[in-house]
């Protein structure tokens, strides 16, 4: 690429997604000079084929599974067919409004170029170039100080015998089919094969959930786990756990799916949901001297620098959990440390999560099996746990829908609650109080005796708290 235009900047963004933006972001409030490249669209996973599509499609599902529900006494509802192609063409305008609106116009207004095109890293290790094939022809060269590589993940299969030449939806594809399937089987029963499974039974379809581990969401908490299970299976979803699939079929009926323990189901579409792994082929990364770890992921050390210390890393591509929110706090720290020498670094002890099911799983925290494990030799750190289920929580019962619990976990001795694990209506909401009270260290004692408004959700977690040392289920609606 001799021949190639040279861009000189500060720094140079291989990814457009959150981890890239927050970083672009920083970089020009400090005065600095910024190349991006992109070699798809502007705004990566979050607003194009993640959190904004499909948290959209599950809104518009459950509005229809509400109105199917007619669980108040006297309201009759009805919910007619649905035209797919319109739901997704919906979809398609508010992501392009998004990605118009808080990505390309952000870009314009801070003042950095985003080049479109396939980059990759070449030079010596000590002095590393961007090389770049532009999607419009030609070729660019970027040369920075420092390097951000943010390309994020992937949807990812396993090697199941069969499976590549049958093809499969992923949550991608998915959500850009026009049609409904006639029935469904999603591979993976953690957050996005639960959301999208919901998503389409919701929809109407038929759909069944296989998951390789003994539980679905098998990640949280197991009456978590129990709770979510029930609330699927009783909308009609199929659940299939402890299965391992060991090959997959198609014909003109459809796709058929065998595994161990006698495992032999079908449906018209196959949806795989089985993770995601980082993207890095094609980057060049060892040829500058940026080693990855045995999933692909690039090592960075507490400070998101690679083993090129010129070359940092942020979001899904470090390996990290994959949440946006946690990779634009990545993103901002790395400029910091990369042109003031901070030091910062992330902690991801109380980054919470939540999978947008209905009733939501939200979470954040020590999981019981985790405290108890950083109990031992610690007689002062060991754990007490409670649980609450949704029928003991007013606002559940005015909405008639007690699906869930409240989870906390505490240290015995000093009563500091340590997690907060939740399955309810609005678990999303309720979870960010538990954020405020984790990091505020608060004892069971002081969540029980902070006030708290009647006939909301977060009562949920003061009554949990108050579980503690009361019997909930002997108490008025307002009694302390």
């Amino acid at each position: 690429m001799a021949d190639a235009a040279v861009r000189r900047c500060d720094l140079a963004i291989v990814g457009s997604g959150g981890a890239g933006f927050a970083a672009a972001i920083a970089a020009r409030r400090a005065g600095l000079k910024v190349v991006m490249v992109e070699r798809g669209v502007v705004g990566g996973t979050c607003v194009n084929t993640g959190c904004v599509p499909s948290k959209a499609l599950l809104a518009a599902a459950n509005a229809r599974r509400q109105a199917l529900d007619e669980r108040f006494p006297g309201i009759a509802t009805q919910a007619g067919p649905v035209d797919f192609g319109e739901l997704i063409e919906a979809k398609r305008t508010l992501v392009e409004g998004m990605r118009t609106q808080k990505y390309a116009e952000v870009a314009a207004g801070y003042g950095w170029e985003i080049l479109g095109g396939t980059a990759r890293l070449a030079g010596q290790a000590t002095a590393p170039v961007l090389e770049v094939i532009l999607t419009e022809g030609g070729t660019a060269r970027v040369e920075a100080e420092h390097y951000l590589i943010a390309t994020g993940s992937a949807p990812w299969a396993p090697p199941i015998d069969g499976l590549a030449e049958a093809g499969y939806l992923t949550s991608t594809s998915a959500m850009e089919l026009t049609e409904p399937p006639g029935s469904l089987l999603v591979l993976g029963g953690n957050a996005v094969g639960l959301e999208q499974a919901q998503m389409f039974s919701h929809l109407g379809v038929d759909v069944t959930i296989v998951e390789r581990l003994d539980r679905l969401a098998p990640f949280e908490e197991p009456e978590i786990s129990q709770a979510i299970t029930v609330a699927l299976a009783d909308e009609g979803i199929g659940v299939i756990t402890n299965a391992t699939v060991t090959s997959v079929g198609r014909d003109a009926g459809g796709y058929r799916v065998r595994g161990e323990r006698d495992l032999d189901v079908g449906a018209a579409q196959l949806l795989v949901a089985t993770g995601r792994r980082p993207v890095t082929s094609g980057l060049g990364l060892e040829t500058v001297g940026v080693q990855l770890d045995d999933r692909g992921a690039i090592r960075v050390n507490q400070h998101l620098q690679t083993t090129n210390p010129r070359i940092w890393a942020a979001g899904d591509v470090t390996g990290s959990p994959q949440f946006v929110y946690l990779a634009t706090a990545q993103g901002a720290a790395i400029v910091d440390n990369a042109f003031d020498q901070a030091g910062r670094t992330i902690d991801e002890a109380l980054v919470p999560r939540v999978t947008f099911t209905s009733p939501a799983i939200a979470a954040v925290g020590l999981t019981e099996a985790q405290a108890e494990a950083r109990a031992q030799g610690h007689a002062g750190l060991a754990c007490e746990c409670r649980i609450l289920p949704l029928e003991q929580v007013p606002r559940a019962l005015v909405n008639r829908d007690t699906r869930g619990v409240i989870k906390l976990v505490a240290e015995r001795v000093s009563g500091r609650l340590r997690g907060v694990h939740v399955v309810a209506d609005g678990a999303g909401e309720l979870i960010q109080a538990a954020v405020y009270a984790l990091a505020c260290g608060m004892t069971t004692d002081q969540m029980a005796e902070a006030w708290s408004p009647f006939l909301t959700m977060t009562e949920g977690l003061r009554l949990a708290a108050l579980s503690f040392t009361r019997d909930v289920s002997k108490l008025s609606c307002c009694a302390s």
